[in-house]
């Protein structure tokens, strides 16, 4: 075996690259029969990637000068070119994106005589681009960093798990600062004073009395198969933690110029926060979603998945001044700011100007440290269809924190793009070193506006209709449209969901919003209101936050393309009661803040030998599932008749002592005086067919899932249908695909709907239908649907269960146009026919797992079925 020597080491799959070798081959070699391979193949044997999986293109490495002598010797010098296997630079295509970690590694590169079996070897490494690192390899690329950085400076680092994803992998987590003392004056002094005093340091700012102060800026990456965004992090953390001197270009109409930064000043400035991947189970699955099925750049604001809740928290613990939040592939080169419509939960007018600022600082060194020749910011080049309407994206949440929140496009999975990500780093510091005391100063504004509880018009222009006319925050009648209170009861005869009312005080402490309890019986608006009763004041520094997700939301159907689903409104898509008060400083001698909650769980009144068990909560659904997996008896009433409710579970009192500890329930003692129709209950075997929400929405109510052929009941939000699976079973459709899939089947004569579009959103009031799938629920209620559909005929002797309301202000929130057509249609109904039951509902039951209120139309319509 012989040594083959190389000028480079490393190959990319996105730019193409030469490389000279050459080996001792000894004597008498006949150049001519020297053969060349690669990874023990031969070169012809490594083709180019024509279309889906094939790769019979020509050949990927070609020799481009033959062997030949270094002059008076035996040594054999010849050189290759690496092409691009994918035959393109950019790797983008999401074709492409699925294949091509598969050939990342390190090779065996060999030069080989055949007659004189001599063979040259050396170990070389092909790369997506020369920077990308596996999740298994991120640790191991930080902890290298830091012991670099402990040997060469004095500068603070920290890294931190801030817990662990799904399948229980380490989310990342880098600190960068000058020292520790920064870190804890920031958290400790900096920060509580700006949320509690806003003013106090707005005047230390103008009277130049403000000292020494840092503000962090946040990188991040939430989809790990948009791959630059992880390793261009890495490289920034390199750079400020080893760097003394980064000089880069930035580009600004045609013209270059040449940026330093001294790496010590920036750190007077600036606290530097690397959340590399929001998604360690995506990045080892090379995939957009997390194990759950679940895109996390929808769930900031609904924190439904754990690596989401993780996350945010530590966003609101740090409210960062910058949020770079790293995406691609689209078609160009983007930074936000967003086009219109915005979230009125933003103070706009203190972001706007310095994000479009910032965005081009970003764009410029982009170009300036890539070959990318221009950049587009949605703010200047587009007129709708990437609005920051939505607080799921992770720079949008941030928002709400004050944060000039920044998605970054790159068009092109290549080295240049990982170059060109780097580049906005680069210029996202440049543009905070050089502005910070103004950032600053708007960032405590929007605290002091909050703090103050004022509603600025200054905001109103940035609001704007379709026609592009101001029409501001829509306030109604009210002078502010913030209120001063918003309360949530936890009194059974106030709350109808005193559950789901504590875990939303969980997840507003959690976001940083501060939450009180009342001292004493108070008396507001005519209502009672119990000792204890929560109350979050609104003149507090993060009330954008709990607005955006407390309002009942805004009705943007006018608007020609919306990006995302807009509705949030923890209340009515979670259920649960909660009261907005517009009586200023009613409640503030009467009030003690706290600092968190624990959930209610059941009790059990009396020691009857029956307890019944009110159908009002997703745990009670959970509760009974356990029962029956454990063997217990549980019946479900079919009238209501003597305090019980049609629709409620009827169990064991000692049964439900020795399995119901870990659950919500509302329990009574059952008047055995007085029987009622029931129907014993079994544990039903549930197939699901669709999206990942839903499996997941169905397992998490505590049923068993199965495969087709064996289960009770069919769930489905897709269009698959096998028409042969139905029979002696239930099949319970949910939206339009659903709709679509019964109808051409043509399973159900006299069945009919239509639709706008698929996405199109609304909540709506709709009228209940009283009947035992409908069990927990009023006849007026608020339902949501991202279907865009209704029902227009059902086939007869079906029963309707609910029906958007005939009112004309029937449409409350959401994006929904043409949605006028939809008034007083059916939104759901029932038909059994020959030994089938078919249950659709043209909405949605559990959208991102954020609707818990809707919930109980899928577990009733799965207790319903055949064979339960």
């Amino acid at each position: 075996m012989v040594n083959l020597k190389v000028n480079r080491y490393l190959f990319s799959l996105s730019e193409a690259r030469t490389v000279e070798v050459q080996a001792d081959m000894g004597e008498n070699v006949d150049l001519s029969q020297l053969l060349f391979q690669f990874g023990g193949k031969s070169l012809s044997e490594w083709k180019k990637w024509t279309s889906g999986t094939n790769f019979n293109g020509d050949p990927f490495i070609t020799l481009i000068e033959e062997p030949q002598f270094v002059e008076g010797t035996t040594i054999v010098k010849a050189t290759l070119e690496f092409g691009l296997l994918f035959n393109r630079s950019s790797l983008a295509t999401r074709t492409i994106r699925t294949q091509y970690q598969k050939f990342i590694g390190y090779y065996e590169l060999a030069m080989i005589d055949p007659q004189k079996k001599i063979k040259a070897v050396t170990t070389v490494k092909l790369n997506v681009y020369d920077e990308f690192l596996f999740y298994h390899q991120l640790k191991t690329e930080i902890d290298q960093i830091f012991e670099q950085a402990n040997k060469k400076n004095d500068r603070y680092l920290k890294y931190q798990s801030l817990g662990k994803s799904v399948q229980g992998r380490d989310l990342h987590f880098v600190i960068l600062a000058r020292d520790k003392e920064t870190v804890d004056k920031y958290l400790n002094e900096t920060l509580p004073t700006a949320l509690e005093n806003p003013e106090r340091l707005l005047e230390k700012l103008k009277n130049g009395t403000m000292g020494n102060y840092q503000v962090p800026i946040w990188f991040n990456n939430i989809h790990p198969d948009e791959v630059e965004g992880t390793d261009a992090q890495v490289e920034l953390l390199k750079t400020f933690a080893l760097g003394d001197e980064i000089t880069f270009n930035t580009v600004k109409n045609d013209n270059e110029r040449t940026v330093s930064l001294n790496v010590d000043e920036v750190l007077d400035e600036v606290i530097f926060l690397f959340m590399f991947t929001n998604n360690p189970d995506g990045r080892v699955a090379n995939t957009r979603r997390n194990t759950n099925g679940f895109d996390l750049n929808r769930d900031n604001h609904f924190q439904t998945q754990v690596e989401t809740r993780l996350v945010t928290q530590e966003i609101a613990k740090w409210t960062p001044l910058s949020f770079l939040d790293m995406h691609g592939y689209v078609g160009g080169f983007l930074i936000e700011p967003t086009t219109p419509p915005h979230n009125p939960n933003y103070e706009y007018d203190l972001l706007y100007n310095n994000m479009i600022e910032q965005a081009h600082s970003m764009g410029q060194a982009g170009l300036g440290n890539s070959s990318f020749h221009s950049y587009l910011i949605p703010a200047l080049d587009y007129k709708a269809g990437w609005d920051d309407m939505s607080p799921g994206y992770t720079p949008m949440y941030a928002m709400l924190h004050g944060s000039l929140g920044h998605t970054i496009e790159i068009p092109a999975l290549s080295q240049k793009g990982f170059r060109a990500m780097v580049g906005t780093g680069l210029g996202a510091v440049l543009f905070v070193t050089e502005n910070k005391d103004e950032l600053y100063k708007n960032q405590l504004e929007i605290f002091k506006r909050s703090v103050n509880g004022e509603d600025n018009r200054a905001v109103d222009e940035y609001f704007v209709n379709a026609s592009g006319e101001s029409i501001g925050r829509i306030r109604g009648e009210n002078k502010n449209f913030f209120p001063d209170y918003y309360l949530i009861p936890f009194h059974k005869n106030q709350q109808k969901n005193n559950l789901e009312a504590h875990r939303m005080i969980q997840y507003l402490l959690r976001n940083g919003v501060k939450v009180k309890q009342t001292t004493k019986y108070m008396k507001i608006n005519g209502r009672m209101y119990p000792k204890g009763t929560f109350v979050i004041p609104m003149n507090q520094a993060k009330r954008g936050v709990a607005n955006a997700m407390l309002y009942m939301g805004d009705n943007v159907s006018e608007w020609g393309a919306m990006y995302d689903p807009i509705v949030v409104n923890f209340p009515d898509l979670r259920g649960f009661t909660i009261h907005e008060i517009r009586n200023a400083g009613v409640f503030d001698q009467y009030l003690n803040e706290i600092n968190s909650v624990t959930t209610p769980t059941g009790k059990i009144i009396a020691n009857a030998p029956k307890q019944v068990l009110s159908n009002t909560n997703n745990d009670t659904i959970k509760l009974v599932n356990m029962l029956l997996r454990n063997g217990a008896i549980v019946e479900k009433a079919m009238e209501t008749r003597g305090g019980v409710t049609k629709g409620d579970f009827i169990v064991r009192t000692n049964e439900l002592q020795a399995f119901g500890k870990n659950y919500y329930f509302e329990a009574r003692s059952l008047d055995t005086s007085n029987p009622i129709k029931t129907e014993q209950l079994q544990l039903p075997k549930v197939a699901v067919t669709g999206s990942s929400q839903l499996k997941y929405t169905v397992k998490e109510l505590g049923f068993d899932l199965v495969n087709q052929e064996n289960a009770d009941v069919i769930v489905s939000d897709s269009s698959s249908l096998i028409v042969s699976n139905l029979s002696g079973k239930s099949y319970v459709g949910i939206g339009l695909s659903a709709l679509t899939a019964v109808k051409n089947r043509g399973l159900l004569s006299g069945y009919n709907f239509v639709y706008t579009r698929n996405g199109h959103e609304g909540l709506v009031k709709a009228k209940i239908k009283d009947h035992v799938l409908t069990s927990g629920y009023k006849t007026d209620e608020l339902l949501y649907t991202t279907s865009g559909a209704w029902i227009t005929s059902v086939p007869e002797g079906a029963e309707v269960l609910a029906s958007f309301s005939n009112r004309d202000d029937f449409f409350v929130a959401g994006w929904w146009p043409r949605h006028e057509n939809a008034k007083g249609q059916i939104l759901a109904f029932t038909h059994t026919f020959k030994d089938t039951t078919i249950t659709l509902f043209a909405n949605d039951l559990a959208f991102r797992a954020h609707t818990h209120y809707s919930y109980r139309f899928l577990a009733n319509s799965i207790f319903d079925s055949e064979g339960s």
